[in-house]
């Protein structure tokens, strides 16, 4: 039996400039920055012709989802985003203005759960997964929404992902409300594992995703994958 609580297992986190542990140890002191660019994660581990087709945001998902393998086979995946694939959207809109013509394999890999799905995909999981796109951009409410699907269900784990890209320079007036590119990727359990942190003690940094992040790393558990 559990208590009810939630525990936070595994980490996993990728952002341009930033991608070793230590790295995101350095952000979180405020000794490192996020790189700005579209750069995203090399993949080595996914075929090439699979991977040469991604998006920033995609790739960084991937990324950050096989961090967090070993997952079980019943293991859901929570996705959210602020933004989703805003730079594929970007450019379906520009084509369409240009030519009055929507590509439909553009539009395929341009849709809200592309990212997520693309990672069962590449990693071949079968637990199934959900995209959010959080009420009222509020981004404790997704993390509430994923903790409320692990009690009303059968399985013991479920792996949460954030993820948001660079926006493409012709936003750079929106700026202030963009966020800047990165991913992570949490491990939700209902049972203690060693270093597991208790997700209700990070419940008033759960402001924006990064600050949350942030207070994560700074609790002091070793959460990375090895």
């Amino acid at each position: 039996m559990t208590n009810g609580e939630t525990y936070i297992t595994r980490l996993s986190a990728w952002a341009p400039g930033i991608e070793s542990p230590s790295e995101w140890d350095e952000w979180a002191k405020g000794k490192r920055e996020v790189s700005a660019g579209a750069k995203g994660p090399d993949l080595s581990f996914a075929d090439s012709m699979f991977r040469r087709r991604l998006s920033q945001i995609s790739k960084m998902v991937v990324q950050v989802v096989h961090g967090l393998i070993p997952i079980g086979d019943d293991t859901k995946i929570f996705f959210l985003s602020f933004q989703g694939e805003l730079s594929r959207q970007f450019q379906i809109n520009r084509a369409f203005i240009k030519d009055n013509v929507i590509s439909p394999a553009a539009f395929s890999l341009s849709v809200f759960n592309a990212p997520v799905a693309l990672a069962t995909m590449a990693l071949g999981l079968k637990g199934g997964y959900t995209a959010l796109y959080p009420s009222n951009d509020s981004f404790a409410t997704g993390i509430e929404v994923a903790e409320a699907a692990l009690h009303s269900s059968s399985a013991g784990e479920l792996a949460f992902v954030y993820a948001d890209e660079e926006a493409p320079p012709e936003y750079d007036r929106f700026s202030d409300e963009c966020p800047v590119p990165a991913a992570f990727g949490l491990l939700l359990s209902r049972t203690p594992q060693p270093n597991s942190v208790p997700l209700p003690v990070l419940s008033a940094a759960m402001t924006t995703p990064l600050t949350f992040l942030k207070h994560l790393l700074l609790h002091g558990g070793n959460l990375f994958s090895d």
